[in-house]
């Protein structure tokens, strides 16, 4: 059997892809192996009617919902490989299957790198997350740090500021901030502290301490961090996607890319990372599927 798409990732993209071409009555694989970014996190915010799911609960009600369409089976299993084979598309699982599919989306997220910070995994979507957008309001007013050692942790502060005015940049030994920020940061009364962090104390993943190399310590009680995202497989390159200067995936308003018959959506094209963001991507890229599975058919 012929597929009419493969989707590759189970996050909110692919699955609601696989909705929205369930819907149109498209035979669909959607290929999960199971490691979502979000795993870690708590709780998800931003998605109307969804606000406050965690991610576990998301995914059995995206299953409940796929589940009334026939044409599209979930399958637990990892795509180590694509090839273009006749106009079509050969996909290989880690197992050794095969599929054939005319069309593929790819939405396989991000793989993040926290800081170099002893002990920050334990923390890490308890009371430290990567999003104001998604964690802000639960942390609203509390004394809070940012832990960061890339560029972006200026704009990072602007942002955190909008929900705790009570804020500390710890940039980890990385001279990251100008002069001219850190005083800036300072009128706001924001610190800075460019000192080696020697690790985070705590209990049960709640943020107590951070202690610094010099031995001094700031009481805080969460926080974010800037993570260092990238491509979590070869897939896209293999298949000679475009990226931007971001290394993600180029792709138009129907998650079309530059190679025929291969889509993309979700957090891979390292837009803003929100849950009903990458979903409505899903959603688009399936109707471009679906629109252009149809414009084939009638010629």
């Amino acid at each position: 059997m012929i597929l009419d798409c493969a989707i590759i990732g189970g996050g909110p993209a692919g699955l609601n892809a696989a909705l929205v071409l369930g819907r149109a009555r498209r035979s669909v694989i959607l290929f999960d192996n199971d490691q979502a970014r979000n795993a870690v996190t708590q709780e998800s915010h931003g998605f109307i009617t969804r606000d406050g799911v965690s991610p576990r609960e998301f995914r059995e009600f995206a299953y409940q919902d796929i589940s009334k369409y026939p044409s599209v089976k979930i399958k637990k299993q990892k795509i180590v490989e694509i090839k273009e084979e006749n106009s079509f598309f050969r996909l290989t699982t880690e197992e050794g299957n095969s599929h054939l599919s005319k069309k593929i989306i790819i939405a396989t997220g991000l793989k993040e790198t926290l800081p170099n910070v002893e002990g920050i995994k334990n923390y890490y979507g308890k009371s430290l997350f990567s999003c104001p957008y998604c964690d802000g309001w639960e942390l609203r007013d509390q004394p809070l740090v940012l832990i960061s050692e890339n560029k972006r942790a200026a704009h990072a502060v602007m942002t955190i500021y909008q929900w705790s005015k009570d804020l500390v940049v710890c940039t980890n030994g990385s001279k990251i901030i100008s002069d001219a920020e850190e005083q800036l940061f300072k009128k706001k009364g924001i610190r800075v502290i460019v000192e080696r962090i020697a690790k985070l104390s705590g209990a049960n993943g709640k943020l107590e301490k951070v202690i610094f190399e010099n031995g001094e310590e700031i009481i805080r009680t969460g926080g974010f961090v800037s993570t260092e995202l990238e491509q979590p497989n070869h897939l896209a390159n293999s298949l000679g996607c475009e990226m931007n200067s971001n290394s993600g995936i180029i792709m138009d308003e129907f998650g079309r890319t530059n190679v025929k018959g291969v889509y993309a959506a979700g957090d891979i094209s390292f837009g803003p990372s929100q849950l009903i963001i990458a979903a409505s991507q899903g959603s688009r890229a399936a109707i471009g599927v679906n629109s252009d599975l149809i414009t084939e058919e009638f010629k």
